[in-house]
């Protein structure tokens, strides 16, 4: 897994920021994998890496309102052991939504990073990865958030926690523009 981390490590600190937030996170995350022995490891320390996916598809990006802390957030959570934080965000989409998503036929693509706190005192160092979905609804099993939809870009960031907002903004789809005609002779 020092593979893993020292892949993970390279790839945050070449982000380039989507915002402030986004820049104070990637130099907390650098930070906390060059002092932590076992970042992947929930148990091993309070702070650890995560994994969490922004989802999109042809009906937008689907969020989920978390059943703890009741925000609109992007589905992901802890690593499972011997797990990376890309597979994780494939995971804990498909466990939370019902959803099967992938990677970009490219591979994984790092899209955004947060640090945040979470539930029970954690510190989450979370790598959110971009996931392709067809056009499906969302399906959560028993026990995770029955609140889980699509959302069109404007409407996501609009209900989205704030931490999620910069990564939305930069990944919404932008208007083509229209071909401008020549000048009739």
């Amino acid at each position: 897994m020092h593979r893993v981390v020292a892949d993970l490590r390279a790839a945050v600190a070449l982000r380039a920021p989507v915002d402030d937030r986004e820049a104070a996170a990637i130099a907390r995350y650098v930070t906390a994998l060059d002092r932590l022995p076992s970042p992947l490891d929930e148990h091993a320390a309070r702070t650890h890496v995560t994994g969490s996916a922004v989802v999109v598809g042809p009906r937008g990006v689907l969020l989920h309102r978390h059943k703890r802390m009741g925000i609109w957030l992007q589905p992901g959570g802890h690593l499972d052991p011997g797990e990376t934080p890309w597979e994780a965000a494939v995971r804990e989409t498909a466990e939370e939504t019902g959803i099967a998503a992938a990677h970009p036929d490219t591979g994984p693509v790092l899209v955004h990073v947060d640090v945040h706190a979470a539930p029970r005192g954690h510190i989450h160092l979370d790598a959110r990865y971009l996931l392709h979905a067809g056009d499906v609804a969302p399906r959560p099993p028993a026990g995770e958030s029955p609140a889980v939809r699509w959302f069109a870009w404007d409407d996501a960031i609009a209900v989205a926690d704030p931490g999620l907002v910069g990564a939305l903004r930069a990944l919404r789809p932008r208007p083509q523009a229209l071909p401008t005609r020549g000048r009739g002779r």
